[in-house]
């Protein structure tokens, strides 16, 4: 669901000791020792909401970019962050490719549980690292789950199920939209049912996923990739959908 207002509520991310196509393989090797004045992930996470922090971290995937403020999911080997409406330049946008480090100083938000970076500036460094996907498909409906919000995530054999309007999906949460909105999507694990979503902006109508959740059937079994999002409860973005 998009997000028209920032919000804060006062809620912190728990303690925890990455977009289409992400090769999850790459890493060069490079560690997570912090410039003077930036904050490990541990700080970053028990900071207060509305102060500010400053993170190093390596871009992951764009979600988007208009009147120049990007969206940006970005990790380190400790855990992930969310960039939102962060400042930068078209120019500055197209160098922000997967595994790109980056210093990012902003404030600590939250909305409606996703814990973000809004009001940023960031500057390129050197360095590069592209998470691979961690499995948490046993982590779901479980308290942990939320310890990797915004980390690039899996879930393995789940079964696609009526999105509640006898299809597989339906676009936007409410089925009120057209080609090129936001899918949502329902699976099941173990009894219990989920909404994941395939977020117009960072996976377009172009690219597989969504024309790969278009083309699922009720009753499939999928493995899946994304980012742990969050919205009201755990709403991952998928990123790819492979039936089995």
């Amino acid at each position: 669901m998009k997000k028209c207002l920032l919000a804060t509520l006062v809620l912190t991310l728990v303690l925890a000791l990455t977009g289409c196509g992400n090769d999850s393989s790459s890493n060069n090797g490079d560690t997570d020792a912090k410039s003077e004045g930036v904050m490990t992930y541990a700080e970053y996470v028990a900071a207060d909401l509305d102060t500010q922090v400053v993170i190093e971290a390596y871009v992951q995937a764009k979600q988007s970019w208009w009147e120049n403020q990007a969206t940006v999911y970005a990790q380190d080997h400790d855990g992930a962050y969310f960039l939102y409406n962060m400042a930068c330049s078209e120019e500055d946008y197209a160098k922000l490719t997967p595994g790109t480090k980056i210093k990012v100083t902003g404030y600590k938000a939250e909305w409606s549980g996703e814990v973000e970076i809004i009001d940023a500036t960031f500057e390129i460094e050197d360095g590069n690292y592209v998470a691979p996907a961690l499995d948490v498909t046993s982590l779901l409906g479980t308290d942990d789950l939320i310890a990797h919000q915004n980390e690039f995530v899996s879930f393995k054999g789940m079964t696609v199920e009526d999105a509640g309007n006898g299809s597989a999906f339906m676009y936007n949460w409410d089925g009120s939209g057209e080609e090129g909105s936001d899918l949502y999507f329902n699976v099941s694990l173990n009894g219990n049912t989920y909404t994941f979503t395939v977020e117009s902006y960072l996976c377009g109508p172009e690219t597989d996923v969504y024309q790969a959740v278009k083309a699922l059937e009720i009753g499939q079994t999928v493995d899946m990739e994304g980012f742990l999002y969050w919205y009201e409860g755990v709403n991952p973005h998928i990123t790819s959908v492979t039936v089995k």
